[in-house]
């Protein structure tokens, strides 16, 4: 399963997200927003408005949501 995770820095609830998936050994791919910019287009084209955004094959998760993202592993 492919997942992403869509941060920025200094965004507690992107860390908080990070250490989740990182402590239940989920693997992902992390796109920092403020490092790769032309991934906000992306972002912003699918209608999203804030970050951590996190997308996988079975969801895509908004914020930091550990009931949700114990679906993924």
């Amino acid at each position: 399963m492919s997942i992403k995770l869509f941060s920025k820095n200094n965004c507690m609830q992107c860390k908080m997200a990070k250490r989740f998936l990182t402590q239940n050994q989920i693997s992902f791919e992390e796109i920092n927003i403020d490092i790769q910019p032309e991934a906000i287009d992306w972002l912003k084209e699918n209608g999203f408005q804030t970050v951590p955004v996190v997308t996988s094959d079975v969801a895509t998760i908004v914020g930091f949501r550990p009931d949700q993202l114990k679906l993924l592993a």
